[in-house]
């Protein structure tokens, strides 16, 4: 048990007016949504790495946080980490964890160390996992910290590099598969180029898709029955990365035969990154068939960069569930807190009061964009917009060809007259809601 903790009970449901700031005021796991609990629906998950293994530095500083199992050179002080995890999991009830292996256990910088110090960790946490009933969402290799990793994994021109992270991303698929794990991860944190002065970039590419073939054999060959996912970026650290946005990484998928085996893990951050809305990416991919899981947090638009902060826009997180929920829901994922605290925010109660907030805010979102799709008022203005190809001559236009459609044309007289899209109306028709 870690004392990290202390003097902070675990959080409960108070309802909207509910006065204190560790309280929950909109997330009632047991509220039935749709016809399914919150919690069912929302699948929460704390990430390990920004909660617990990231030391408060930023590109122009160092660490800021002082935690007692810092340094994170040892198992001891690994150890310590995950009792403290386990206490916050305990606090906010959340459902599922997120896990990279450099978070959870030390690295040694020789394979054979850091597999044995994974299995000893992972032991250690599949201990805990039987005491609080806190699963596994998803588990990752982190391939981007080190300095080995400097010209990306998969996509290294050393193929020593190639072999030690296929090597790496078995032990984690393992360790996943270990802890009940729901899904698997691929974020490609440097499979990208710097500059093309060095860059072979077709070959890059298939090494990457080879690369990925080989996760999705091993996970048939060991019977693994979670979902491999893969999380699109677009740049930082790297200048250009492979798995740009949504539509790209959907185009990839096709290009090396994976779009049947490979789903999307779409963070709010990223989406921004590379131009897109939150809710872009997300529909996107669900209209494609490869929607699977989110990584929600937000991004500082004065800033050009990823900040990782907890989610407080309550409109724009309601248009990503509408489309989720849409979509189908979740099946094998959930909604990551891929966030992390501001380095000046050092205390405990700080780590606390941001997933409590942040909770509600999706809490709310999703109420929101549960009330719209029963109202039924943009499906309505969707339907009725596109009404035209519901007709005999629209669907057979579909199977005929130009010369035939511009006969129809002048034979018809045809003039389109261009019809009002409505944007402002819908746009308050969602205020109504949030």
């Amino acid at each position: 048990m870690s004392d990290f903790f202390a003097g902070i009970d675990p959080i409960r449901y108070a309802g909207p007016e509910g006065g204190s700031a560790l309280a929950y005021r909109h997330y009632d796991p047991d509220e039935r949504v749709l016809g399914k609990r919150m919690e069912d629906h929302l699948r929460f998950a704390v990430a390990w790495w920004h909660s617990f293994a990231w030391e408060g530095g930023d590109p122009f500083g160092g660490q800021t946080f002082l935690r007692p199992w810092h340094p994170q050179t040892t198992m001891e002080n690994a150890k310590k980490k995950a009792d403290a995890a386990f206490e916050m999991f305990r606090i906010l009830g959340q459902p599922y964890f997120c896990w990279h292996d450099a978070d959870i256990r030390p690295e040694q910088g020789n394979f054979r160390v850091n597999l044995s110090t994974l299995d000893e960790i992972t032991d250690y946490i599949g201990g805990k996992m039987e005491e609080t009933g806190t699963k596994c969402l998803w588990g990752t290799a982190n391939m981007f910290s080190h300095r080995r990793f400097m010209a990306g994994a998969a996509t290294n021109p050393d193929p020593d590099v190639f072999a030690f992270a296929a090597a790496t991303v078995k032990s984690c698929i393992d360790a996943t598969m270990k802890l009940g794990g729901e899904n698997y991860v691929l974020w490609g944190g440097r499979e990208g180029y710097e500059t093309l002065l060095n860059t072979e970039l077709k070959q890059e590419l298939d090494h990457m898709g080879r690369f990925l073939a080989m996760v999705v054999e091993y996970k048939h060959k060991i019977g693994f029955k979670g979902t491999i996912l893969v999380e699109p970026k677009p740049q930082e650290p790297s200048k250009h990365q492979y798995d740009f946005d949504v539509a790209t990484c959907i185009g990839f998928l096709r290009k090396y035969g994976l779009e049947d085996e490979v789903k999307l893990n779409i963070e709010q951050g990223h989406a921004i990154l590379a131009g897109h809305s939150f809710e872009h990416e997300i529909a996107l991919a669900m209209a494609e068939g490869m929607f699977g899981s989110i990584d929600m947090n937000r991004n500082d638009y004065q800033s050009g960069w990823d900040t990782d902060q907890f989610p407080n826009n309550v409109p724009e997180v309601a248009l990503a569930y509408y489309h989720i929920l849409k979509g189908g829901g979740f099946t094998t994922g959930g909604t990551n807190f891929d966030a992390k605290l501001r380095r000046q925010s050092l205390g405990a109660e700080d780590l606390i009061a941001a997933h409590v907030g942040a909770m509600d805010v999706c809490a709310r979102g999703l109420k929101a964009a549960a009330a719209m799709l029963e109202d039924g008022g943009l499906q309505d203005a969707i339907s009725e917009r596109y009404a035209g190809w519901e007709t005999p001559e629209a669907q057979a236009m579909l199977g005929s060809d130009l010369g035939a459609i511009a006969q129809r044309v002048l034979d018809e007289e045809i003039v389109p007259e261009p019809r009002s899209g409505r944007q402002e109306i819908l746009e308050n028709y969602v205020n109504r809601f949030v």
